[in-house]
């Protein structure tokens, strides 16, 4: 194995993406502009300063760290990360917003703390399974112990609630479990249990419900539970073949809920069309593709697992928020990865892009 510099192909694909989410996110930004309390600046300066100008140090020093030490402090990152997700149930530092308690308010600058958990709970599954390699096939030494992580980072999630977080954290978990030699036979027992659960959170929280009747039948409450999946396949219908324009958008102003967050792609294809939205869908598909040949490359069994787990995380929160808005997957509520607003997304995602990069500099063999 000779070191190397990082993937180019893969940091060029990111250095697009982050640059043209941060064009797509300040022309949805202008739809602040018009509603009553909004702080367009204070938006756009968390988004550059924290979530590109940090994210991209952040970048840069994961990228430089070899990527085994992570596995080394695994477990400190996890419990720390645990620690730091359990202070949103804390009066005083943590706040709800929208029915939900995700945020933490440390003065100067809030925080979603589930973005570093998610990274922690990777960096620690990865590091689990490639050390109980002999095992995953076993119930009790493998399938047992792997549900009840994930179940216990379930719990703290649900409790947010944020139960669309945690659907990604899970695909990404079964991915690594697959790749690490876990059973089919498991895996298919694990997902008959997740829907099951998934049906007794439709029963016990109504808006999950709801999101699953919209999905259904959106036109049955356009004025209500569906109104934003129906303007959302507005704008995109609007956008026809070449798009309004950049800037151009009219749904982002009065019409589309959340122009910035979950809902930035509709109006991203309203604006660029039917051309821009298959340009960007391949862009992030070739982010997948990249991402797991440097996986299938790895030195060991945990640098492809970490490198699974990143991708497929980014990867499923990708496609899940643009086939909602499209009406062919249930809403969300996840922002797209690179674009949507949030600092603390786009940091923790740059980080751990960086973590893809330094495994990328140990490949077995050169990647073409």
């Amino acid at each position: 194995m000779h070191r190397r510099v990082p993937d180019r192909i893969l940091l060029g694909v990111v250095t697009v993406l982050v640059l043209a989410g941060f064009l797509i996110f300040s022309s949805a930004s202008l739809g602040l502009l018009s509603r009553e309390g909004a702080q367009f600046s204070s938006v756009a300066l968390n988004q550059f300063l924290f979530g590109i100008v940090g994210g991209s140090i952040a970048l840069f020093v994961g990228s430089s760290i070899h990527y085994r030490v992570w596995r080394q402090w695994a477990f400190y990152i996890f419990l720390a990360t645990l620690f730091l997700t359990l202070l949103v149930f804390v009066p005083g530092i943590g706040f709800s917003h929208g029915g939900a308690q995700r945020w933490l308010d440390l003065g100067i600058i809030t925080l979603q703390p589930a973005e570093f958990l998610k990274i922690g709970f990777i960096v620690y599954l990865a590091t689990w399974l490639s050390g109980m390699r002999g095992h995953i096939t076993t119930f009790k030494k493998g399938t047992l112990p792997f549900v009840g992580i994930v179940a216990l980072v379930g719990v703290i999630m649900l409790l947010q609630p944020d139960t669309d977080t945690y659907a990604v954290m899970v695909s990404s978990a079964f991915a690594m479990f697959i790749t690490a030699g876990g059973r089919i036979r498991d895996v298919i027992v694990m997902g008959i249990c997740g829907v099951l659960l998934l049906a007794v959170l439709a029963f016990a929280r109504p808006y999950v419900m709801d999101r699953i009747m919209t999905f259904i039948n959106p036109s049955s409450d356009p004025l209500g539970a569906g109104y934003q999946v129906n303007q959302s396949l507005i704008a995109i219908g609007s956008g026809n073949l070449f798009g309004r324009g950049f800037g151009q958008s009219v749904q982002k102003f009065e019409y589309l809920p959340e122009p910035i967050g979950d809902s930035i792609f509709a109006v991203f294809a309203e604006e660029f069309g039917f051309l821009g939205t298959v340009l960007l869908v391949l862009l992030f598909t070739a982010f997948a593709f990249r991402g797991y040949r440097i996986a299938s490359h790895a030195p060991d069994l945990f640098g492809m697992l970490l490198v699974v787990g990143i991708i497929t995380l980014v990867i499923v929160q990708t496609f899940l928020n643009i086939a909602a808005m499209l009406g062919i997957a249930p809403l969300s509520g996840l922002p797209l990865p690179f674009i949507s607003h949030g600092g603390t997304a786009l940091f923790t995602t740059l980080a751990a892009i960086g973590m893809v990069l330094n495994v990328s500099k140990y490949q077995k063999r050169s990647v073409g």
